[in-house]
């Protein structure tokens, strides 16, 4: 049975194909997971978009603002192998005290057949993840805001039960015409409170990221660069048939770098459309076969956007083997139950 948990932890960690090579060591990768169609569509990561999306803010706190006030957010993810995870978020704000939000997210594994050591079938077992999200931010002044995020975690595989907590502390600024903007998290300071089967603690996924995102003044364009791992340089892992390749330092570094980008576009012809696509380097190279990567690495969304819900689709593809597809709605109950009053 230990060795079964062994293995659903493994597969936890390879999951998130963005960390594959920078987990394996952590508890809780779930953490790591992109539920938002938009962030999803975006390459898997954005800190520093500032808007009215109160998804930004489960990946930086300080994006949750006053303009996210009464909203409320429901994400689905259609992953692999029957696996499937969500997000519900719903925020409030208070004038001179600050913003808050409050929200769960899941991952659920699917069914999984349990045998005896002889192999003999025995019935059936779940196993999925919880943790909680209490966001709070507060405008320091009409350019910069800070936020926290308190994420208490419960996991439970099989008959084994997890209990810990992780933090994330962001920060994020804006100019007056909001036309550049930028952001800074440390995500996931925390610590297991209780392990599995009596096995060393280990940590959640901690990461620091960074970004900035810039919109054209005259066209319906906006670009983001966001950077990963930047408390970890070598991203890279070669493998025994692979020793010869970018065996030069320029190659090497060049390397090491793009493996920390992510790079989102997005086309807004109108306010309530937009496309966006977006592209990570260290998914494409750790997930590409040798026959080439087809289009591992990229994805791309559209969204709708109207005064009362918000719909968003994102598609990330990892392999040749499959995609993942996100939906997200963002609603404003009091002004629907208005409409409906009227």
């Amino acid at each position: 049975m230990v060795k079964r948990i062994a293995y659903l932890v493994f597969f936890s960690a390879l999951m998130t194909a963005s960390h594959s090579q920078t987990g394996g060591d952590n508890v809780y990768e779930f953490l790591n997971l992109s539920h938002s169609g938009f962030v999803s569509s975006m390459g898997g990561v954005n800190v520093s978009i500032c808007e009215k999306n109160l998804n930004l803010a489960y990946h930086n706190p300080s994006l949750l603002s006053a303009g996210m006030d009464r909203s409320l957010a429901l994400n689905f993810a259609n992953y692999f192998a029957g696996i499937n995870y969500g997000l519900a978020m719903y925020s409030r704000s208070f004038p001179g005290t600050g913003n808050f939000a409050a929200g769960i997210t899941y991952l659920n594994y699917g069914a999984f057949t349990e045998a005896d050591p002889s192999g003999n079938i025995t019935g059936s077992f779940g196993a999925s993840e919880y943790a909680f999200s209490f966001i709070y931010s507060r405008e320091l002044d009409s350019m910069f805001t800070a936020g926290i995020n308190f994420k208490p975690v419960l996991s439970h595989l099989e008959k084994y039960t997890s209990l810990g907590f992780a933090f994330d502390l962001g920060a994020s600024w804006h100019n007056r015409s909001n036309l550049l903007s930028a952001g800074f998290v440390i995500k996931n300071i925390g610590y297991q409170i209780t392990t599995y089967a009596g096995e060393l603690r280990q940590k959640p996924p901690f990461e620091i990221q960074a970004g900035v995102t810039a919109r054209l003044a005259h066209a319906p364009l906006r670009f983001s660069l966001t950077l990963r791992h930047l408390e970890k340089y070598d991203l890279t892992y070669q493998y025994p048939e692979s020793t010869g390749e970018n065996n030069n330092a320029s190659a090497q570094f060049l390397e090491n770098l793009m493996r920390h980008v992510i790079v989102g576009t997005e086309i807004i012809p109108h306010k309530n459309f937009y496309l966006s696509l977006g592209y990570n380097y260290q998914r494409r190279r750790e997930l590409q076969i040798e026959s080439g990567g087809a289009g591992a690495g990229f994805s791309w969304g559209f969204g709708i956007n109207t005064s009362v819900i918000s719909i968003e689709f994102g598609r990330a593809s990892y392999h040749l083997a499959g995609s993942s597809n996100h939906v997200s709605l963002i609603l404003r109950p009091d002004l629907i139950y208005k409409k409906f009053r009227n």
